[in-house]
């Protein structure tokens, strides 16, 4: 069983004492921020500029529908470390990502981080019809997103039916990646773990189902990947270490990740024996 990684649930926990960030959901209210002006660095949408247009929940629109949806929204850059939303404030935007990756989590009682969820490119960032925020969004990577205001997304489901059902397509695949994904973590071996897990990143850095990316940066860090695998940081070193030996993987940099045989990390992640 394959499986790849989206804007899924996904069981990583961390402890975390980053610093905290102001939404960009407040500076959508307040039309500033500690930093800039958010009413001067947001720009005009341009759909043929944009690099998931044929793979985002927009991609069901025709070229008239996809300029009136372009008219309610605006491109936003973040900066790595810089928050989308935060938990418990009002649910003010809707967004979608079309470059970097964010993280979804929330944080107990102990202040632990438990990052739920990763959005790639083509990915939905934001929670429909409800009136607060659940989860605290992070960019992971510097990011580029769609941004609309919440309420006239929402107007926009009604008034294009194709852009509700692509969505719902969405999140159904997200669904069947959550199980897989949890099936996968809990009940396979180590090398099973984390070949599974290259191939997720790899099939989510691609943007198809077909095949994953020869080549691409690792988002999280060995501690993090340790937490999200349910293994020890020695563990995730030591099978990628083998990896590299055996000459399916290639490490490129302090990130960098090359898929020299994909297929033979395909048949590790099925069968367990790295």
């Amino acid at each position: 069983m394959s499986w790849r990684m989206s804007a899924s649930l996904q069981p990583l926990f961390i402890g975390s004492d980053k610093p905290r960030y102001r939404p960009m959901a407040a500076w959508l209210e307040t039309q500033h921020s500690d930093c800039y002006n958010f009413a001067m660095t947001r720009q005009a949408l341009r759909c043929d500029l944009c690099a998931v247009r044929d793979q985002a929940a927009c991609a069901a629109l025709d070229i008239r529908e996809r300029h009136a949806l372009a008219k309610l929204g605006h491109h936003r850059a973040l900066r790595r470390g810089e928050t989308v939303f935060a938990a418990g404030d009002d649910n003010a935007i809707a967004a979608t990502l079309t470059k970097g990756v964010l993280k979804i989590s929330s944080f107990d009682e102990d202040g632990t981080e438990h990052i739920v969820s990763l959005v790639h490119p083509a990915g939905f960032a934001g929670e429909l019809f409800t009136p607060l925020v659940h989860h605290d969004v992070v960019a992971l990577t510097d990011c580029e997103l769609c941004v609309f205001p919440r309420e006239h997304y929402e107007q926009a489901l009604e008034r294009f039916p194709e852009l509700g059902r692509a969505l719902l397509r969405r999140s159904s695949q997200d669904l069947l990646d959550t199980r897989s994904l949890l099936a996968a973590v809990t009940s396979r071996r180590a090398g099973q773990r984390v070949t599974g897990f290259l191939l997720a990143m790899g099939h989510a850095a691609n943007g198809v189902e077909c095949h994953p990316a020869n080549e691409f940066d690792m988002v999280l860090t060995r501690g993090e990947v340790a937490s999200l695998l349910g293994l020890t940081i020695e563990t995730v070193s030591r099978q990628l270490s083998k990896l590299e030996r055996d000459g399916v993987i290639r490490r490129r940099g302090a990130r960098g990740i090359q898929l020299v045989n994909a297929g033979q990390l395909r048949t590790l992640a099925s069968s367990g024996r790295t």
